[in-house]
């Protein structure tokens, strides 16, 4: 069991930033592929930003790429996402998910993963 919590929502004005965190007291986050999901009003909830465990590797979503950045830090046994250069249409509750790498080289930015938090609020409004 991965209990996931998610911090750092918050309401942030247009072309602001925000950085979110995906801690977990244990097991450690090392053993899985993390993601970011967001669910945005009155829609599906959607992957966004995914760090793979092997070696790294951080995919994007075409609407969020060249502006979120997904990374980790072991040692606090957390992943964040920088949000920079936010629009309205980030509005939205942020989710960050856990899946064991099982037969997945690579993070998936579809629903499968196995554990998710509860969710933090994005307001992106002027």
């Amino acid at each position: 069991q991965v209990i996931l919590v998610e911090s750092g929502g918050d309401l942030a004005q247009p072309g602001g930033s925000l950085r979110l965190s995906c801690t977990t007291s244990a097991p450690t986050l090392e053993n899985y592929h993390i993601a970011w999901f967001r669910e945005a009003p009155g829609n599906e909830r959607l992957g966004i930003s995914c760090i793979s465990r092997s070696d790294g590797g951080a995919y994007y979503s075409g609407s969020v790429r060249g502006r979120f950045t997904i990374s980790r830090d072991y040692a606090k046994n957390t992943v964040y996402l920088q949000m920079d250069n936010l629009k309205p249409e980030d509005t939205g509750l942020y989710y960050c998910a856990a899946k064991p790498p099982l037969g997945l080289p690579r993070c998936p930015l579809g629903r499968i993963y196995d554990y998710w938090g509860q969710g933090t609020q994005v307001n992106v409004s002027s």
